[in-house]
């Protein structure tokens, strides 16, 4: 398998292991072959330790959807290391899965590194293990400003080389700065009451998700999300236990 030319960005490929990278000791990562949540269908789908969750995302401990029911549940049975596989594991079994299958990543916790940062040789075995494969995930992580550049400038490089990232907007207003980048699709977090589809202050279609417009629909099915050069921003209203506090932060 050879490794992506994607600058100094992405050094190391899929086969450089004999050194165990600090994201190893507390990234706990576990992947279920078949998901059990209907809104997802029956593809791979990955969970990632907390601690990979930015402290700058504006949901953390404050309406994630992810911090409730079993979700909340397994999540947190995967930070403890209870629940998961060492990064190497995880990545193998990536490598290994068939040639175009579909699989979602990040169904709680967000892209490898510590804080806001995104861990470059994480990052780079990550995408070269899914070259083949049809990898999708979203992501809080900051791009924008001093802070955000490297992890832009990887995400970029990411989307062009097969594996989909969506930058993850806290507003329609937010959707508009992260698409006015031009780094990846965007997605975006909508009032609960928000049911149909819509537009941004700067009128880029919102169209919301349709898992949950249509029934029988689902990630598998869909795949629009995997679809990274889509100009439209898929919404989701806010929903869980903890949808009006999440819901006050998509309002604004």
């Amino acid at each position: 398998m050879s490794s992506m030319k994607t600058g100094k960005c992405f050094k190391r490929n899929l086969d450089s292991r004999s050194k165990i990278y600090t994201f190893q000791k507390y990234m706990n990562t576990h992947l279920s072959m078949k998901s059990g949540n209907e809104k997802v269908g029956r593809i791979p789908v990955s969970t990632t330790a907390a601690d990979s969750c930015p402290p700058s995302c504006p949901f953390r401990f404050n309406g994630c959807y992810a911090q409730t029911g079993p979700i909340d549940w397994h999540w947190k049975r995967v930070s403890k290391g209870i629940r998961g596989d060492s990064y190497d594991v995880f990545l193998k079994k990536i490598e290994n899965l068939p040639e175009g299958q579909l699989w979602r990543h990040n169904q709680a916790g967000d892209l490898y590194g510590k804080g806001d940062a995104i861990d470059p040789s994480a990052f780079s075995q990550l995408v070269t293990a899914n070259q083949g494969k049809r990898g999708f995930t979203y992501t809080h992580k900051p791009v924008e400003g001093q802070a955000g550049r490297l992890n832009a400038v990887m995400i970029k490089s990411a989307n062009r080389n097969g594996f989909t990232v969506s930058l993850s907007a806290n507003n329609p207003t937010h959707a508009d700065d992260l698409a006015d980048l031009k780094i990846g699709p965007v997605v975006t977090v909508l009032p609960e009451s928000q049911a149909t589809n819509t537009v941004t202050p700067k009128g880029r279609k919102i169209m919301i998700c349709p898992a949950i417009t249509k029934e029988y629909v689902s990630c598998s099915t869909c795949q629009l999300c995997q679809k990274a050069r889509r100009s439209v921003i898929v919404g989701f209203p806010s929903h869980g236990t903890r949808k009006k506090t999440a819901s006050k932060i998509a309002s604004r």
